[in-house]
């Protein structure tokens, strides 16, 4: 389709849907407005597509201020391409009706493998744009009078195929450990950083070689870097980072979308890429903070590594205490107050509908019923709020770690679900330890801690075990989540 320039009014209807980005990202900083926020984050969605294709139709120019008032309608109807505009939507509708039954049949305990496989087609999107670009520029505009591609839409070009093949790539292989496909402990390769800095610098390299040469090999070869950074940036990081990488590459696929917006003279692209990577750089620099560790080493990749590596195996020799659903009942029903504190391991037992119920049967008792939440619990930013959430669990009864962890020691139960390393004394104690730094829930402090665990043999994402198992005050629930927790439920009444 012939490229139409941008019209005052689809500048304002673009910075619309800039606001309801903002707005969008606003809402969902809360469980408690984050319908609303998807709400409005859907609204400039369509804002920004239904504009973007307005401006690629004739009849726009009716709308331009100055314009003749008289128009050839038959010349405008003539200068449509109806065959690409149906290819356009047909695409739009094939692409809606997958994500609506993909949404429609995910588990929430998958939610972050499908956040790591929407980042990758964000960054792949970037580098099929990118492609185009430079195998048609006269199409996009970004040609001068010689024929060659604008200097300026060279770097963005560069730094878009760049950005996106890296965030392909690397989301890639977050998907596959995620999702067990590979195992969550780190890939060790000698040199590496050797390698990732040698392979970056050659990126940086071409990209500013680009900018004077547009051969296609230069720009091939910075794709296949880009590809295979991704790669050796993520292959290092042990499963107990993963909450930090995703919210690193939803940064990066911010900044790609935002690169490619240049390409394509879109301001909504450049203002929702900018507000995506921003804020996912916010994040991942919070969630550095709740890890202690250092944003720098994040973004070069390979963050924990080695210490990941000497993370020991469960040690079952040491003894150890075993309770059952009708002891917990019972010490659940004289606390004053308990304080639950869930984990990955309830989200894959899915196990938050009967927890609520408990918590229910708890108060009915008399009994002041906490939620603790870690930053980092579960596989992605959130992932327990959202779980809690979906249970009905009262945004009021959820503390975030630096809220409430000076409150175990003026507790009676921490009941503990699921949760194995946000729980780890090791992090405060032992400096050999894959995670020692990171700010833990205290809940070894409670008089008594029941830990939901399958069994004794296992142990958490970071590979490492738990003293809080052996201690005086704990008693150790081994069962599934769930069932665990519907017999309890059972005892109580």
């Amino acid at each position: 389709m012939e490229h139409v320039a941008v019209n005052p009014w689809a500048s304002l209807a673009y910075l619309i849907a800039g606001v309801c980005f903002i707005l969008a990202l606003r809402g969902l900083s809360s469980p408690a407005t984050s319908q609303r926020g998807n709400r409005y984050g859907m609204i400039g969605m369509t804002i920004a597509v239904v504009t973007t294709l307005l401006t690629h139709i004739p009849m726009i120019d009716l709308l331009v201020v100055g314009s003749t008032p008289a128009f050839d309608y038959s010349a405008i109807i003539a200068r449509v391409d109806y065959v690409t505009m149906l290819e356009i939507l047909a695409a739009i509708a094939l692409g809606g009706v997958i994500g609506l039954l993909t949404a429609k049949r995910i588990a929430m305990t998958d939610m972050p493998q499908l956040v790591a496989a929407f980042h990758s087609l964000v960054g792949l999107a970037a580098v099929l744009v990118a492609a185009a670009a430079f195998l048609n520029p006269q199409a996009f505009g970004i040609v001068d009078e010689f024929g060659q591609i604008l200097t300026v839409s060279r770097i963005e070009m560069g730094l878009g195929i760049a950005i996106g093949a890296i965030t392909f790539s690397g989301s890639v292989i977050a998907f596959l450990k995620l999702n067990g496909n590979m195992g969550g402990k780190p890939i060790m390769l000698p040199g590496r950083h050797v390698l990732n800095l040698a392979v970056l610098a050659g990126i940086i390299g071409l990209v500013g070689y680009f900018t004077q040469d547009q051969s296609p090999w230069v720009f091939w070869t910075i794709t296949a870097l880009s590809f295979a950074i991704g790669f050796l940036l993520i292959i290092p990081i042990g499963g107990a980072d993963m909450p930090v990488v995703v919210s690193m590459l939803n940064s990066y696929s911010g900044w790609a979308a935002a690169a490619m917006g240049f390409t394509l003279h879109n301001s909504a692209m450049i203002i929702t890429g900018a507000l995506v990577g921003s804020s996912g750089a916010i994040l991942s620099y919070i969630m550095c903070k709740a890890m202690n560790r250092s944003f720098i080493s994040v973004i070069a990749g390979g963050f924990g590594a080695e210490a990941a590596v000497s993370g020991g195996d469960a040690k079952e020799q040491r003894p150890w205490k075993r309770g059952s659903a009708e002891d917990a009942a019972f010490l659940m029903q004289q606390a004053e107050q308990i304080i639950i504190v869930p984990g990955y391991g309830m989200a894959v037992a899915q196990a938050q509908h009967a927890l609520r119920e408990m918590g229910d049967k708890l108060k009915a008792h008399g009994v002041r019923v906490k939620y603790a939440i870690h930053p980092v619990a579960g596989r992605m930013p959130g992932h327990m709020n959202v779980l809690l959430a979906e249970a009905n669990v009262p945004y009021d009864d959820v503390f975030e770690l630096e809220d409430i962890n000076g409150e175990f020691a003026q507790t009676d139960v921490a009941f503990v679900i699921g949760a194995n390393d946000v729980t780890n004394p090791a992090a405060k104690t032992d400096k050999t330890s894959p995670i020692y730094g990171m700010p833990v829930l205290d809940v070894e402090k409670a008089k008594t801690v029941l830990f939901i665990k399958r069994s004794m043999g296992g142990v958490g994402y970071a590979g490492v075990d738990n003293d809080v198992f052996y201690m005086d005050n704990t008693m150790m629930l081994l069962a599934d989540a769930k069932k665990m927790v519907e017999e309890i439920v059972k005892n109580l009444e």
